[in-house]
């Protein structure tokens, strides 16, 4: 069972400047980053034993100059302090 424990988009509606970011919690901590859209866009997968791993790549790929304003989805957290 997969638990979304946050999600973040940066604004950015279109296939080549939108990027979404998800951390989710199953027996370990996974993360997956898109760049583009869910048809063609490239995805990157990351899996970690801890939350703080976790949460330290995740503020690592919202720190990357995407463009756009990130922007926390559907979750109570807030976005990790860059």
């Amino acid at each position: 069972m997969e638990d979304v424990v946050g999600r973040w988009w940066n604004g950015i509606w279109g296939r080549l400047g939108r990027r979404d970011v998800w951390l989710i919690r199953e027996v370990r901590w996974k993360i997956t980053a898109r760049a583009g859209d869910g048809e063609s866009g490239r995805v990157l997968r990351f899996e970690f034993d801890d939350e703080d791993e976790a949460l330290a790549m995740v503020k690592r790929l919202l720190r990357a100059d995407s463009g756009g304003q990130w922007r926390q989805q559907s979750s109570d957290r807030q976005p990790p302090q860059t």
